[in-house]
């Protein structure tokens, strides 16, 4: 009976976790630990911007009241790398959290050959992460802030699915790129806002993003185009060096970076990205502002996208057969009377106004607080109030969101019985969508536990048909389909 009950728990866990198992957009202990440590010993890059996430401050003052040993030793060793008296390079740090495995051990994931130059003057940050994580306990705070981190998260997600599908369609990908290769954001609230810093390690592409009045959906658009093209500029190699001459064209582009200038294969694959973008956001000016920038063949791309767009070959086949279309000729007298800017231009970021955190009252202030401690994994509190909310409001909406916090905390008591009932009772109440899909998905899981798979089925369909159901949620209701689907045959 245990070995069920385990299992029921593993199957309620994957439904609000699945996202953090297998997203593209997640959040990072390591980075919350290392900007948590660099804040409490002083970094205050825009500590007063108002775009700052309210958590950055909270957790700077509860750290720097502890008095914590490792803070001052963090404090030196930050001090000794000061380049030439500037400000600390954030940049090194980022690349250290993205380049360890998660706390505690801060272990590095690359042999010394493979490591990222940029942290190499931080040798012994790691033992000394390992050390500040535990004495501050961070996993503590880590867990309390999880409500905080998932609301920035949600505000993202339906905008980034968007995007990303967008992006998909177009190249007529049908996954997020290659077997083996893995597309990552982290969203950072512990950071200074307004910054967006990006990766290529091995065969993982990430970007860190702090807090921002609204999403940089260009960037990430870009990023992910970028992402998606890399490998077919490796792949048809061959293809390219015969196109390589044209790269003596780009070095007359003063706002282009040099690895561009040095790079064939890198100067292509962002010219190809900038089309791409130019077609996807209905905008020739994106392409002739990407050409006077010294991106020499997006003009030819953009016109050779048109072609593309008219036929049914993926862009992973077709691409080849691009390339080889390139007229050298006729791309440098396109190119002879081009004028390029002398300066990149600079990303401008909209400053969010400065507003008062509202905070919730009656109801919803008990829901949260229910909420809280059922996360603190203190079910008996978490009833109680969940309870109690049901006394403060007649509304079923808000009675939904009652009894589907008193059918997890049944599952978790080991009680599969009433957390039906409870969760049938949700479903009941014309719940809002995020909750009805997740209610029918943890039905589905009941009734696969209770040995009902047709009952089962019936639950994870319906909640496919939930407008507006989140990525977790449709993911763990199509596992749990097809797997019932296979033990049928």
């Amino acid at each position: 009976m245990k070995a069920v009950f385990r299992a029921l728990l593993a199957c309620f866990c994957a439904v609000s976790s699945l996202h953090a198992q297998t997203g593209q957009l997640d959040s990072s202990p390591a980075l919350f630990s290392v900007m948590a440590a660099l804040n409490a010993a002083g970094y205050d890059v825009d500590a007063q911007s108002p775009n700052n996430h309210p958590l950055r401050a909270a957790v700077t003052q509860h750290l720097k009241g502890k008095n914590l040993a490792t803070v001052a030793e963090i404090k030196d060793f930050l001090e000794k790398r000061r380049m030439n008296g500037k400000n600390l390079e954030l940049s090194r740090f980022i690349s250290f959290a993205l380049s360890v495995e998660s706390p505690p051990t801060f272990k590095h994931k690359f042999q010394p050959h493979e490591m990222p130059p940029d942290i190499v003057p931080l040798e012994g940050f790691d033992a000394l992460m390992v050390r500040f994580h535990k004495e501050a306990d961070i996993d503590t705070i880590w867990k309390q802030v999880q409500g905080h981190v998932d609301k920035v998260l949600a505000g993202y997600q339906e905008s980034f699915i968007k995007t990303i599908t967008e992006v998909n369609g177009y190249l007529r990908n049908p996954t997020s790129g290659y077997v083996g290769r893995r597309f990552q954001i982290f969203i950072e609230l512990l950071g200074p806002p307004n910054h967006i810093q990006t990766r290529e390690y091995k065969d993982d592409y990430y970007i860190v993003l702090t807090p921002s009045p609204e999403p940089p959906l260009d960037y990430l658009r870009y990023a992910y185009i970028r992402y998606l093209l890399d490998p077919l500029s490796f792949k048809y190699a061959a293809n390219l060096e015969k196109k390589k001459p044209l790269i003596d064209l780009a070095q007359a582009a003063p706002a282009l970076e040099e690895y561009y200038k040095n790079d064939f294969q890198l100067l292509t694959t962002a010219s190809l990205a900038k089309a791409v973008e130019a077609r996807l956001r209905k905008d020739p000016a994106l392409a002739a502002q990407a050409l006077k920038e010294g991106f020499i063949l997006t003009p030819y791309f953009d016109e050779a996208l048109g072609i593309y767009e008219k036929q049914e070959v993926a862009m992973r086949l077709y691409y080849a057969e691009m390339i080889d279309a390139i007229d050298l000729r006729k791309e440098d007298k396109r190119l002879q009377t081009v004028e390029f800017i002398t300066t990149r231009p600079v990303r401008s970021v909209k400053v969010a106004p400065v507003e008062r955190e509202v905070q919730p009252t009656g109801v919803f202030k008990t829901l949260e607080d229910a909420e809280d401690l059922y996360r603190a994994k203190k079910w008996a509190e978490a009833k109680t109030v969940f309870l109690r909310a049901l006394q403060e409001s007649g509304e079923k909406p808000l009675h939904a969101k009652a009894y589907y916090g008193l059918a997890r905390i049944a599952v978790q008591q080991r009680d599969p019985e009433l957390a039906v009932k409870l969760f049938e009772k949700v479903l009941d109440l014309n719940p809002e969508g995020s909750v009805r899909s997740l209610s029918h998905v943890n039905l589905g899981h009941l009734w696969v536990i209770a040995g009902e798979p047709e009952k089962a089925v019936e639950q994870y369909k319906a909640a496919l048909t939930v407008p507006g159901i989140s990525p977790a949620a449709k993911a763990a209701a199509e596992k749990g389909l097809k797997e019932q689907t296979i033990k049928e045959k």
